[in-house]
């Protein structure tokens, strides 16, 4: 949990930012919300211990969701690195995953496209550093592959590649070039995964 939230604290800027968010940036509280409510979904411990636990994150998550109108499930495995540049209106569904480094603006949703019971393959598998843009739905049981780019308003229903940029509706794909004007994290010049995704990118103005 705190390695996790660590990483995400980082792309929010400095320490002196860290706190500034911690204290006054509610999309930072619904970070905070689903990496406790993670851990006590997840931690191994004894049921005694365990079940109070899940109760009272359950509960602060209600609140956390009522201030800050951003839903991210505890049965969602969320990478480290998140990062939400506004709060408002962000819903993730469960049994989503999501990578590392990747970033959730307002008005994103992620979920199910079947009605009824929903099983952890109706969800969307969303790759590292992917940048989801203001408005955009992901729906359904598809991949988005890393580095990845989701433009603003674009629903998307069917798998995106690596690398990719999608718009509209239903979107389309229009360029290879990528998240990587839109993703920065510290240290991401040495992330050996994204440098060899960005030489596979070719020139990149």
């Amino acid at each position: 949990m705190f390695s996790n939230l660590r990483e995400d604290l980082r792309r929010y800027g400095g320490p002196g930012q860290q706190v500034k968010a911690l204290l006054l940036a509610p999309r930072v509280w619904a970070i905070v919300n689903y990496r406790f409510a993670r851990w006590a979904y997840t931690a191994r411990m004894p049921s005694v211990a365990r079940v109070p636990l899940k109760v009272f994150a359950r509960l602060f998550t209600f609140f956390i969701e009522m201030v800050t109108s951003v839903e991210l499930s505890p049965q969602t495995a969320i990478g480290a690195g998140l990062f939400i540049p506004h709060a408002g209106y962000v819903v993730v569904a469960s049994n989503t995953i999501i990578g590392l480094h990747c970033t959730l603006t307002q008005g994103v949703t992620i979920g199910h496209r079947a009605g009824g019971n929903v099983s952890e393959l109706d969800s969307p598998k969303i790759g590292d550093r992917v940048y989801i843009g203001p408005g955009a739905a992901v729906l359904g049981a598809i991949d988005i592959g890393d580095d990845a780019l989701i433009g603003a308003n674009a629903v998307v229903i069917r798998s995106v590649p690596p690398r990719a940029v999608v718009v509209g509706n239903p979107a389309r794909l229009i360029s290879m070039k990528g998240s990587f004007d839109l993703i920065s994290y510290p240290s991401m010049e040495h992330d050996t995964k994204r440098l060899a995704s960005l030489a596979a990118a070719g020139p990149h103005e």
